[in-house]
């Protein structure tokens, strides 16, 4: 079981993210988390580098979607801003939310990947739907206490993962 915390790759940052090689998967569908991943906790405000690299991913031709636990007013404006679709209050790692997702991209999920910055809910949350998951440090250290608690966690879940050749 504890594989399903294990994700298919881990970068530092979404630019480390290789795109041609996620086409050479057949992956066409990204589902980004949004808090810590692509914005810090609970701001609306997105790096122009962020703004950039999502607009790189669409001009390649992927298919782009929101996927977060946040409030469907907060994902919904940052969705506009981006001009991409969402799925807020997706209660991750629950497998609701990220079917949603492939579904609104018209997509299986073979070719699907998730990119989030928690082991507990994105990553576990694709891979139990079978989604290619990439596991990216946050963004910042401040975050919802229950993240916070949940942080306690995904340390020791990092240090079992390693220790049997999960992650590097």
């Amino acid at each position: 079981m504890y594989y399903l915390l294990a994700p298919n790759e881990q970068v530092n940052s979404l630019g480390d993210i290789n795109i041609i090689n996620l086409g050479e998967k057949g992956i066409c569908g990204i589902i980004l988390d949004l808090d810590n991943t692509i914005i810090p906790w609970n701001s609306y405000n997105m790096s122009p580098e962020i703004v950039k690299w999502i607009g790189s991913l669409t001009e390649a031709g992927f298919k782009i979607i929101l996927v977060s636990n946040s409030g469907l007013k907060r994902v919904g404006e940052i969705a506009l801003k981006l001009q991409i679709p969402y799925v807020a209050q997706a209660y991750k790692p629950a497998k609701l939310g990220f079917y949603k997702a492939a579904t609104l991209m018209g997509l299986d999920v073979s070719q699907v990947a998730v990119v989030g910055d928690q082991l507990f809910t994105d990553i576990f949350g694709g891979n139990r739907t079978g989604f290619y998951t990439i596991w990216v440090k946050p963004l910042s250290t401040k975050e919802f206490l229950g993240t916070k608690i949940t942080r306690y966690f995904e340390k020791l879940a990092v240090r079992f993962l390693r220790a049997r050749g999960f992650l590097n």
